[in-house]
């Protein structure tokens, strides 16, 4: 239902029209518009499970990529298989502090809390940076590379949380649905429920 509110100003009557919220809400939002924040969700959130599971599996040994013996709980270290045998132009480097205890709670640590921050859409930019500065490093860690002169799933998982901080200022689709949900957006859509001010001449 629309509502009429009819204001005197300047010698001017002015006609504001309103609309429920919700009508407004439904109307405006479009079919691609709700694809678009669907398919930036989908994405937010499969990285965001890359992460936490990596850091699941490493600290309790679920047997996938880590077996209970060598789970983070029972002893093992997160960081020197990997790092322990790297090869290649930064071998060196890696493995200087490959096992190394600050390492494992530096790598542990950024694993959860990238994948939580992306799950629960909070954060976004923090996990973001981090995020792409971890597999940066995971990627010269496995230089060169067999299969590809340089891309590898490492960048391609970069690309994907990338693509996941995409939009528009305001609405930020990237953290939807999520927690970390813009106010503005909220603020736009209450703001487009107001109609313009129209002029009705002889109406004072």
């Amino acid at each position: 239902m629309v509502q009429f509110h009819v204001s005197n100003k300047g010698g001017q009557s002015r006609l504001r029209t309103e609309e429920p919220l919700a009508t407004e809400s439904a109307q405006g939002q479009t079919s691609r518009h709700r694809a678009y924040r669907f398919t930036l969700a989908a994405i937010r959130l499969s990285v965001g499970w890359v992460f936490l599971w990596a850091f699941l599996d490493k600290t309790f040994g679920l047997g996938y990529a880590t077996p209970a013996a060598k789970a983070w709980i029972n002893g093992g270290s997160p960081t020197a298989g990997f790092l322990g045998h790297v090869e290649g132009p930064f071998a060196d480097f890696y493995h200087s502090f490959a096992g190394a205890g600050w390492a494992n709670w530096l790598f542990m640590i950024g694993l959860v809390g990238i994948g939580t921050a992306l799950i629960l859409g909070v954060a976004m930019r923090a996990a973001a940076v981090a995020g792409v500065t971890l597999l940066v490093l995971m990627w010269t860690a496995v230089l060169p590379l067999t299969n590809n002169p340089f891309l590898d799933d490492h960048l391609h998982l970069r690309a994907r949380l990338g693509s996941s901080r995409a939009g528009r200022r305001g609405q930020d689709p990237r953290s939807w649905p999520g927690l970390g949900e813009h106010p503005a957006g909220r603020q736009a859509q209450r703001a487009e429920v107001t109609g313009p001010l129209v002029t009705v001449p002889g109406l004072g």
